[in-house]
């Protein structure tokens, strides 16, 4: 294998791909398409339970889907065994073996394929090199802290080479500082190593920071499949806006570029078809502004909470809470009429619940 070109990235589709456990009342995966593109860093999200680690399982071969196919570059993997595919995964634990060094940790899978001893020494010593972990071979687990074991589970991974990286929530365990390192660290394996990686986390933040597209699940479904800034500017639907924290959600009846609701008639920023709809504002978007105009409604402040770089603002009119963010030198009392302003760009209109898809 020494001298060898290193396998190309793979690109991976899901299709109508379903899976339910033997106790399980309905599919815990349901008819997911998904297609990830080869090179891409793409960050599986959603809460708890929706279906996340089930897929990615079933990309890695560790489950079989009950129906529906799952390809690598158009061929379908049905049937081949995980350790026959060209995959690398990181769990939430380590699973190092703890009776062996840091390098026969990293080189194991190189020694079931029966790597040379001076190939696999040279691509361990690699990997730790990009791990930020050079000088650790002789290292034993019980000697390394939680994100130097983690470290060490992603080194594990790559060493093979493998077309596609899958990691399932592996930095859940560790403090905010060694997350952060830790994304950036597979950030970096990602952009030096040809290779497809997908990443499941819950965690709304970790997605947008680290990958190139995000593909959100809820109750099994693919909600939406996008760019980071997508879900922010452009949410498909109502959960997809509410998981990425759109605070302000006012159902009405849309009618092409304007929006008839309890805050009266809103001017959008593009047409939609005709029907009942949900408006979307993120609290960013909202304005404290002086007087009124297009867009302005006037309401009484409920709420002013200090969060250090802001202020979290509530904001009642008739019937609707509106929720804003104010600069934390602005004086905004309780108690106080204020005009608040929905900038027309940033009005998303979202499908009505009952009209969803689901």
């Amino acid at each position: 294998m020494s001298g060898a070109p290193a396998p190309q990235a793979a690109a991976v589709a899901l299709t109508d791909v379903s899976k339910t456990y033997s106790r399980a009342e309905s599919a815990v995966v349901h008819d997911v398409d998904l297609v990830l593109a080869a090179q891409a860093l793409t960050a599986i999200v959603g809460p708890s339970g929706c279906g996340k680690t089930t897929t990615l399982k079933m990309i890695a071969g560790l489950l079989d889907p009950d129906s529906g196919d799952v390809t690598f570059d158009g061929q379908s993997v049905l049937g081949v065994p995980a350790e026959r595919r060209p995959v690398g995964m990181v769990f939430q634990k380590p699973l190092l073996f703890p009776h062996l060094t840091v390098a026969e940790n990293v080189a194991f899978g190189l020694r079931m394929r029966r790597v040379p001893r001076r190939d696999r020494d040279r691509r361990v010593s690699d990997m730790l090199e990009l791990v930020q972990l050079p000088g650790f071979e002789s290292r034993r687990v019980h000697e390394l802290s939680g994100g130097q074991e983690q470290r060490v589970a992603l080194a594990r991974a790559l060493v093979p080479e493998p077309r596609v990286l899958l990691l399932d929530e592996p930095f859940s365990q560790l403090d905010a500082n060694l997350r952060g390192e830790m994304r950036a660290l597979v950030r970096l394996a990602h952009d030096e190593l040809d290779v497809t990686t997908v990443f499941v986390t819950h965690d709304q933040e970790e997605a947008v920071e680290l990958a190139d597209r995000i593909a959100l699940m809820i109750d099994g479904r693919i909600e939406q499949h996008a760019e980071p800034r997508e879900f922010f500017e452009r949410p498909a639907t109502l959960s997809a806006a509410r998981f990425f924290g759109a605070g302000n959600t006012v159902s009405g009846t849309v009618h092409g570029a304007m929006f008839d609701c309890a805050l009266g008639r809103l001017v959008l920023a593009e047409e939609h078809p005709a029907g009942p709809a949900v408006l979307v504002v993120r609290q960013e978007a909202l304005r404290l502004v002086e007087g009124t105009g297009r867009n302005t409604v006037q309401g009484r402040v409920t709420a002013a909470e200090y969060r250090g770089t802001h202020i979290a603002v509530t904001v009642a009119v008739g019937d609707i809470e509106l929720e804003l963010t104010a600069g934390a030198g602005v004086e905004v009392p309780v108690g106080a009429l204020v005009s608040v302003q929905l900038p027309p760009a940033s009005c998303r209109v979202v499908p009505a619940p009952d009209t969803d898809r689901r």
